[in-house]
């Protein structure tokens, strides 16, 4: 019998421990000396809700499943029906192959083939690592196709910072602007974060405030990295997510809607791109042809 996420591979180091499994290369599980650092699932689960899940070749939506790209329209199937739209790109559900375990990290590979909707061939890797430093997730995107392909990627944990709900949390986020979206949570604008509800760059309790929201201006330090932190201040402990300058954009999601209970953990998603990227071209990648200069991009 085959665990509905497939193969899982283990590893640990400096009181880290960590599970990811075959299916869309997700992260299922992350703790440290016993204590969960994300919200994940059961073996014997579905990785509901994008937990744990690497979103690629594009995080988040597209609306209508349509957009043009080089002078040629293309049409998606709508993964997220009750809204219309793509969402999450076209790996989560895939079974990825292994290429090497090892006692602290995993790394795999899937080929994503040119289909309708997105008529380029395009190889995806991720490295896991784990050290004294945490985890360390590398995604990788090379194209294989003879024309350049649009690209972008991101990933969904869910972060979570001790006993549920996350009103009693503090979120620490370094964002200057937060996106405005329609109904169809599609971005049509954005403004600064500055007295408002939405201003976690000194960190405050999270309280009943409902996110499912897109932000950006990231705050960085010397290297380039920004950070954003769950804490519960009962006990000091939670759980920290950083990216590299490869991600402007993060998406963060309370955990309501789709959710029972309701408000169990906080996902934190790092994105290269905003939602409805591949509509608007905003901070979109495009991997140059097969063989030359640019056709591969990894972040972290």
């Amino acid at each position: 019998m085959v665990a509905p996420s497939g193969d899982q591979f283990e590893f640990a180091a400096a009181g880290y421990r960590a599970v990811v499994t075959e299916c869309g290369a997700t992260l299922r599980v992350l703790e440290h000396a016993g204590r969960p650092l994300v919200h994940g699932f059961g073996e014997d689960e579905m990785a509901s809700a994008g937990r744990g899940q690497l979103l690629m070749p594009w995080p988040n939506r597209i609306r209508d499943g349509a957009y043009t790209f080089d002078d040629s329209e293309q049409r998606l199937g709508l993964s997220e029906p009750k809204l219309g739209h793509a969402i999450h790109g076209l790996a989560r559900w895939a079974a990825w192959s292994p290429e090497e375990h090892g006692a602290t990290s995993v790394s795999l590979s899937y080929r994503l083939m040119a289909r309708s909707g997105y008529p380029w061939t395009v190889d995806l890797h991720v490295v896991y690592d784990l050290s004294a430093e945490g985890l360390t997730v590398t995604q990788t995107a090379t194209n294989l196709s003879d024309r350049p392909a649009p690209y972008a990627s991101g990933a969904h944990p869910y972060l979570t910072a001790g006993p549920a709900p996350v009103d009693g949390w503090e979120l620490t986020l370094p964002a200057s602007v937060r996106l405005v979206a329609d109904e169809r949570q599609i971005p049509v604008g954005e403004e600064p974060v500055d007295d408002t509800a939405y201003d976690f760059r000194v960190a405050r309790p999270l309280r009943d405030l409902r996110l499912d929201d897109g932000f950006g201006g990231l705050q960085r330090d010397e290297s380039g990295v920004a950070t954003a932190q769950v804490r519960d201040p009962a006990t000091g402990l939670g759980a920290a997510l950083w990216v590299d300058r490869h991600h402007p954009w993060l998406m963060v999601f309370s955990a309501d809607d789709g959710w029972d209970p309701p408000r169990q953990a906080l996902a934190v998603e790092p994105m290269t791109a905003p939602p409805d990227a591949f509509r608007s071209g905003r901070d979109l990648h495009t991997l140059a042809p097969a063989g030359r200069p640019g056709d591969e991009l990894s972040v972290a």
